[in-house]
């Protein structure tokens, strides 16, 4: 191509045009068709026509339902607000119950409703539903806090170019700290989102700030290490990692029992998800299970810290290497010595050069 300039163009645009295609397969795969897979639910009773109703169910539902039998309502309270089934139902010929979490999965009780609705209607009598774990008035659907992942998550990984690319002339030890700082203030930021400004959280700000900057600084340290590899990339690579993959897997919309295998296993392992079914647990259930997914969030951490150290490997030996290259390449150029540049000078072409694509590179993660 014999333009300079419109290569350079054309060179840009492959970001965002890979960033639509993975955004559709993404998002669409994950939302467009929710469908119950082995969702899990429970049938209150110890009677055999209460087991032989539970196999029926199974039976008619096939795959899309996991059925099991409790002896009492309250045990299937407790396993609603361990987020163990997604709905109970309680037989009565006269009033049967189904019992929801909603602060769980909104959608869930949805899908579970649409299951033991018509069993109800086909007895001729209506069915009474009891949600024992509701969100806040602030928060009808509690989908609320899928979107705190969002603003979280967009804070994070677009302050990654600004630490990668402007911050490049910084030691590693330099940019792994400001990132830490980072996150601080972008939790803070998540936390009065949630508290104050949206009343989404009722109680436990502190914990939520500080879910929300183990969340934080995983992306931040993962994206200023590999910008040390990925340049201008990174950008594409962050997009992937924690917004195609992250926000379809994080359960704050469709749980992982209403999506395909794919999303649903990386529900079990990746920090979206963490920080959502925590903030849920802190919130709604009690602290419970929320260790596991603390725990989750200090492994996407300690990831980051693994890789910024891999990274700061690399700059400390590329460096006089990259000193050493460029020595013999003047001295070996055979041509007649050049005027000698003023002090400072080449030191600053290499400033305005990087500057330049650093201002490219965060021009292009804040447009996204």
């Amino acid at each position: 191509m014999r333009s300079p300039a419109l290569r350079h163009v054309l060179t840009h645009l492959i970001t965002p045009l890979l960033m639509c295609i993975g955004m559709g397969l993404a998002y669409m795969g994950a939302f467009v068709t929710p469908e119950p897979h082995h969702l899990p639910v429970a049938v209150v009773g110890t009677a055999p026509q209460t087991k032989v109703f539970a196999q029926t169910v199974k039976d008619t539902a096939g795959d899309k339902l996991d059925v099991r039998t409790v002896a009492t309502r309250a045990d299937a309270v407790r396993l609603l607000e361990s987020r163990d089934v997604t709905g109970a139902y309680v037989p009565s010929v006269k009033a049967p119950e189904l019992l929801v979490a909603t602060a769980a999965s909104d959608m869930g009780a949805t899908a579970v409703e649409k299951v033991f609705t018509p069993v109800a209607a086909g007895q001729g009598t209506p069915l009474k539903v009891t949600d024992v774990a509701a969100p806040v008035t602030d928060d009808p659907t509690g989908q609320g806090l899928f979107f705190l992942l969002v603003a979280v998550s967009i804070g994070s990984y677009a302050s990654v170019a600004a630490l990668g690319a402007a911050g490049a002339a910084l030691a590693m030890r330099v940019r792994a700290l400001l990132a830490l700082g980072v996150a601080a203030v972008v939790g803070g930021i998540g936390a009065l989102l949630a508290g104050p400004v949206f009343h989404l959280a009722h109680h436990d700000l502190a914990g939520l700030w500080g879910m929300a900057w183990l969340y934080s600084a995983g992306i931040l340290l993962v994206g200023v290490g590999l910008h040390t590899f990925l340049k201008r990339w990174t950008t594409l690579a962050m997009m992937v990692l924690f917004v195609m993959l992250n926000f379809t897997s994080s359960g704050g919309l469709f749980r992982p029992e209403l999506q395909n295998g794919f999303f649903g296993t990386l529900h079990a392992f990746w920090n979206g998800a963490g920080f959502v079914e925590g903030a849920r647990s802190l919130l709604y259930f009690g602290g419970d299970g929320l260790a596991r997914d603390v725990w989750t969030l200090a492994g996407w951490l300690l990831a980051g810290l693994l890789v910024t150290g891999v990274a700061a490997l690399h700059e400390r030996t590329r460096r006089p290497l990259q000193q050493s290259a460029r020595a013999e390449a003047e001295a070996g150029t055979g041509a007649a010595p050049a005027e000698p540049a003023a002090p400072g000078q080449a030191e600053a072409a290499d400033r305005a050069e990087a500057d330049e694509e650093a201002e490219e590179e965060i021009e292009e993660t804040v447009g996204v």
